[in-house]
């Protein structure tokens, strides 16, 4: 599970983008949080502190409790926008968490085990088709990554979803087809010596 962060906010009185404007002179940036059946919450957080979090690289797959006039509302990040030039974040969207909800989050996969790969050991390339995960997990139990064992795989093998251990109550979102994460592939300019013997 990845770790919870907590982040102070003030409620917006005003909405628009004149009072947006002045939040972010005065160096807050606003944000709203929304579902759970409730009406969404207006508010604004410090800028500075919001990219600290950013920059963790794991902002975005955290939960995040938002402290707000001696409350704390349990969230998950949903999308932040920046602006073009400067990169700085203007707006946050914050998804409320209630009781055993399911939410979709995106996972960044991890390959393990690779001194246990022939085709890796060979020279063999991981070509990584899907770098992250897009799954539905209970909002209590997020995972950080998802661990992908590599051992026994060859050149031309490929690690399909199908394969992947998931942690309790975590579902893949894409349901429809068994994708390919990664293939192993042989190394550029090298063409396999074993002939087509191998179908794998």
């Amino acid at each position: 599970m990845s770790e919870t962060l907590t982040l102070p906010a003030e409620a917006r009185e005003r909405a628009g983008k004149g009072a947006s404007r002045a939040l972010r002179r005065e160096g807050r940036t606003p944000a709203v949080i929304y579902g759970g059946k409730e009406e969404p919450t207006m508010i604004h957080v410090e800028q500075k502190e919001l990219v600290r979090q950013l920059m963790t690289g794991h902002f975005m797959n955290s939960i995040v409790n938002i402290e707000i006039g001696g409350q704390i509302v349990r969230t998950l990040p949903k999308d932040v926008a920046f602006h073009p030039v400067t990169d700085r974040p203007t707006h946050v969207d914050f998804l409320r968490m209630t009781g055993d909800s399911m939410v979709e989050v995106q996972v960044p996969v991890v390959f393990v085990n690779e001194d246990a790969s022939p085709g890796l050991k060979k020279g063999g390339v991981l070509n990584i088709v899907r770098h992250e995960l897009e799954l539905l997990c209970p909002n209590a139990d997020i995972p950080d990554e998802i661990q992908i064992d590599v051992t026994g795989k060859d050149i031309g093998d490929a690690i399909h979803i199908s394969e992947v251990a998931l942690p309790a109550g975590v579902k893949s979102v894409i349901t429809d087809r068994d994708f390919t994460i990664a293939t192993l592939i042989a190394p550029s300019g090298l063409k396999s010596t074993e002939g087509d013997t191998n179908n794998g």
